[in-house]
């Protein structure tokens, strides 16, 4: 069997996909920054506060289903606009709406620009299916489809959780670990059989709230301590690297006091 750098009692890998399996985090930032910066402008004038790209989107946005994200910042900043309906257009000043906007930016970076999936990421992903465990991506994103099309590796999920199939079934976002949970669930393995891989401190923390049998951090940003601390069980920068470490199938353990070995 090929190593993957998981535990024996891994049956099941759960995959982000924003940053661990395609290239498309830093887009996501991008078109946060753009909205939110043109919100904010219009709001308060030349001088406002601009959305800071780094550390307030991994703070408040990043993993986060977009309605989430949009209410976490606003009030991180003392902002509160009413929820509005979810086909709010664009142009509505209403949390729903702002996202909207936000998706409109994303879809037009993403037909300009395209997407590439990480090279590591998809030998990882290979690796994995020829090894016979199940697969899953669990992603906040309502273009989770769109993108797994465009970056070519839509088939290499079983199953496929994601903003929209949340909504469909009233599953609350990241950092809460119910859309990893449903995830395992339709796979049919348990929580304690599952691997989660994820770049999001909120991921970080549905997996450690969900009590999941190993969770991997990627690391694309410099946050290596902050994933850890928020619950990985390891941290890589390329999921590459867990097939590199010759004799390491047992060599990580679980270090956050929260989360339970198993047999």
């Amino acid at each position: 069997m090929t190593i993957l750098g998981l535990p024996d009692r891994i049956r099941a890998c759960l995959f982000d996909l924003d940053g661990v399996l395609t290239k498309t985090a830093a887009v996501h930032a991008a078109a946060w920054k753009e909205m939110f910066d043109a919100y904010l402008r219009d709001r308060d004038g030349p001088g406002f506060r601009p959305f800071d790209q780094v550390a307030e989107y991994d703070a408040y946005v990043d993993g986060r289903p977009r309605a989430d994200g949009v209410r976490t910042f606003l009030a991180a900043r003392d902002i509160h606009l009413p929820e509005g309906e979810p086909d709010d257009p664009p142009g509505r000043e209403t949390v729903n709406g702002l996202g909207n906007r936000k998706n409109d930016l994303l879809l037009r970076k993403i037909r300009s620009d395209g997407v590439a999936g990480y090279d590591g990421s998809v030998r990882y992903l290979h690796a994995v299916r020829a090894a016979g465990l199940r697969t899953a991506v669990v992603s906040s994103s309502a273009n989770c489809r769109d993108v797994l099309a465009a970056a070519g590796i839509e088939d290499l999920f079983e199953v496929r959780i994601d903003g929209i199939v949340a909504r469909e079934r009233r599953l609350p976002g990241k950092p809460h670990p119910d859309t990893f949970l449903a995830a395992a669930e339709d796979l049919g393995t348990a929580a304690g059989e599952s691997a989660v891989f994820e770049d999001a401190l909120a991921g970080m923390d549905a997996g450690r709230a969900g009590d999941f049998g190993y969770v991997v951090g990627v690391d694309r940003t410099g946050q290596a301590d902050a994933l850890r601390a928020h619950g990985a069980d390891t941290v890589v920068q390329d999921l590459a690297e867990l097939t590199d470490r010759e004799g390491n199938r047992n060599r990580d353990v679980p270090r956050h006091p929260s989360r339970k070995e198993r047999p």
